[in-house]
């Protein structure tokens, strides 16, 4: 699927795994892999299932958040669904 939805992955020492957030569709969009690259393929399989999942539901899709190179990134998002 190409889309253009954040993903964040950062190493957790507590977890030790990669956790992966999905800034734009809320605080409770993660998912973790234990090497990097399975990291990625959760995030984009988990961005997947949320897309399929506010298309089948009727709701809007969040508006992309806009990086601009030396800002720092931050995991607040639009209102999602309800």
């Amino acid at each position: 699927m190409n889309c253009h939805y954040s993903m964040v992955i950062r190493w957790s020492d507590e977890d030790q795994a990669f956790i992966v957030s999905l800034p734009e569709f809320g605080p409770y969009a993660n998912t973790h892999g234990e090497s990097y690259e399975e990291a990625v393929r959760m995030g984009q399989e988990a961005l997947e299932l949320l897309i399929e999942s506010y298309k089948a539901e009727g709701w809007p899709l969040p508006e992309l958040v806009k990086y601009i190179a030396g800002d720092e990134l931050t995991t607040e998002t639009t209102q999602g669904p309800g």
